[in-house]
């Protein structure tokens, strides 16, 4: 990972560099372009990346180091993957204009562009049109569907995921709402925030917690690789669809990096492919980024405001 730099959007120029004789084309090329950036003055513009910590922390390092690479050589410009240890920090961190662009979830995405006036979303994945969260619980409990967790919630504990996440959290709490369910009164105990999608599975799995909600990207890779023992833990219910994860650039890319600049990110995020770009895509979860905008987190905006959210 690259060393972020202390002031937004530029580091200390390097002493210029060679490509190794000897490594892969596309290693060669990122060399070579961050070599040409590094001899053109004592300052250079760097682009910086993130993204809601989701999931398992190397899977997200990989994820973004493969992807920072990628921007690097389409936009000839330095690209830094800053992490983050939750949910809330990147928010805070795009707000503040330590980030130039981020993927977020539905919720995270519209806090940080209520804090940063002129943020726009760009792109998202193209299953996010139509995401689902999943609804899991014990195998060995008699509960398949929202009105068998009703009935039987006063003797039963549950789990979110994080508490800004869209999919482990707010729509799942919108949908228990709608089906007559308080999660902060109606279980056993007032309801968990796991903090990760990966963890509210394996929370449920292990007995912690009866039942939890959780992303379906997530849930669906942890059955096909195998680490979700289905024999403890199943699906119950799955929600209707929503808006949820996206790419929000701040509003000033053009003034700090060229006319023309977000356009040329927002198409180097279109060109990504499976035929050349399968690894960073499946790391994505996706095969392919559409175009998106603001108007279409509107809704996830109105459920968060109802539920108290945002405010």
């Amino acid at each position: 990972m690259l060393k972020t730099p202390d002031t937004p959007g530029r580091t200390a120029g390097p002493r210029c560099l060679s490509a190794p004789l000897y490594a892969p084309l596309y290693t060669v090329v990122l060399a070579v372009v961050l070599a040409l950036l590094s001899c053109g003055g004592e300052e250079q513009l760097v682009l910086k990346v993130g993204g809601i910590p989701d999931q398992d922390s190397t899977r997200l390092a990989r994820r973004y180091g493969e992807f920072a690479d990628y921007l690097s050589v389409e936009l000839n410009v330095k690209v830094d993957y800053v992490s983050s240890v939750d949910y809330a920090a990147v928010v805070t961190a795009f707000g503040h204009g330590e980030l130039q662009l981020a993927f977020f979830g539905g919720l995270t995405g519209v806090q940080a562009r209520l804090r940063n006036p002129g943020a726009d979303v760009i792109a998202q994945r193209e299953q996010d049109a139509r995401f689902h969260s999943e609804f899991i619980v014990r195998s060995d409990l008699p509960v398949y569907s929202l009105e068998d967790l009703k009935e039987q919630s006063a003797g039963l504990t549950f789990t979110f995921g994080s508490e800004s996440s869209t999919s482990g959290h707010l729509m799942p709490r919108h949908f228990l709402s709608q089906a007559g369910i308080d999660p902060d009164r109606d279980f056993q105990t007032m309801a968990n925030y796991s903090g990760s999608h990966d963890l509210t599975w394996k929370l449920v799995e292990n007995g912690s917690f009866d039942a939890g909600a959780l992303n379906e990207d997530v849930w669906d890779r942890a059955v096909r690789e195998g680490r979700v023992d289905t024999g403890k833990v199943r699906v119950f219910h799955t929600t209707p669809q929503y808006f949820d994860y996206n790419w929000t650039v701040s509003g000033n890319l053009d003034d700090v990096y060229g006319n023309g600049f977000t356009g040329r990110l927002q198409k180097a995020l279109l060109d990504l492919n499976p035929q050349e770009h399968g690894r960073i895509l499946a790391l994505f979860n996706t095969e392919r980024f559409i175009e998106s905008d603001n108007d279409s987190y509107r809704d996830i905006e109105d459920v968060a405001r109802r539920l108290g959210i945002i405010r």
